[in-house]
């Protein structure tokens, strides 16, 4: 004889709230396919007007997929401008301003965070201040300190002025004081220095923020135009955003498509850091959301 027991009210509610959360979890892919779909419209559009010949760039409707692709925008490119040049250029700046900020917005977040020190919490909070004020309104200072250095005109002008930020060394600070100071603490009971205390354990700790800190600076800096268009005038210093200004001429004879190219050349970079460093990017951002 068998006797029948009644779910309880529990697993009663669990089985009537199950669709309420599927039905929920759909909205939400759909709302982020439609957001995926709008952020990368511009960028496919941008693509393929780019292997499109001059005629069809301004069809009406839009082509987005265009019947025979044309790549010699690509090579107009080439004939154009230096861009070997120029791509050469942007490396050079921006992969020392990624490594030199690294450096620097590592270290003073470390001592913000760990170090007790006189003014510490005043001088953060000047740090802090100087995120208010906009580039525009200290980029004539900065180019009469540069000028006076005697390094206007050359990619140093570009590099030595960004070797600090005040945004990175508090996304640092910020790091750092989420980390368990006791395993300082432990390595200086061991004799470890400060400066050991700070490679041996806390910056390998950090890791993910250091990551995260050079992917942006990296995207940053890779498409900066305002700061090299005040500061550099001979076009063999030119870096890559301010070089596509030479294939303008373009726009005159209604071929966008090969400042299209320009740009899609240009932008290559920054996808394939994104691509093989989202991971990293990710575990940065989201580290310390949970504790």
């Amino acid at each position: 004889m068998t006797t029948d027991v009644a779910p309880s009210p529990a697993v009663v509610l669990g089985r009537r709230r199950r669709p309420i959360v599927k039905v929920g979890s759909i909205v939400g892919m759909v709302l982020l396919i439609l957001a995926a779909v709008f952020a990368l419209g511009p960028l496919l559009w941008t693509l393929t007007t780019s292997l499109r010949t001059p005629a069809e760039a301004f069809t009406n409707p839009p082509q987005w997929i265009p019947t025979s692709p044309d790549f010699s925008n690509y090579a107009a490119v080439f004939n154009q401008i230096p861009i070997g040049q120029f791509f050469l250029n942007s490396v050079v700046v921006t992969v020392l301003i990624v490594v030199g900020q690294t450096i620097t917005c590592t270290l003073s977040g470390y001592a913000f965070a760990m170090v007790s020190f006189p003014g510490k919490n005043t001088i953060f909070g000047i740090f802090l201040a100087t995120m208010m004020v906009p580039l525009q309104t200290i980029i004539i200072p900065v180019f009469v300190i540069v000028k006076t250095m005697g390094i206007s005109d050359s990619l140093a002008s570009l590099i030595i002025p960004a070797l600090g930020s005040a945004f990175g060394t508090f996304l640092m600070r910020q790091y750092f004081l989420q980390m368990p100071r006791e395993l300082g603490e432990a390595a200086r009971i061991d004799g470890a220095s400060q400066w050991g205390v700070f490679w041996h354990v806390y910056a390998r700790m950090a890791s993910p923020a250091i990551a995260t800190l050079a992917i942006l600076n990296f995207s940053g800096f890779w498409a900066e135009f305002y700061r090299p268009l005040i500061f550099l005038q001979t076009q063999s210093n030119f870096t890559l955003p301010l070089g596509l200004v030479g294939l303008q001429g373009n726009l005159g004879t209604g071929s966008i498509s090969v400042v299209l190219a320009g740009v899609i050349l240009a932008m290559i970079p920054s996808v394939l850091l994104f691509i093989f460093a989202q991971r990293y990017f990710i575990e940065g951002v989201t580290a310390g959301s949970f504790r």
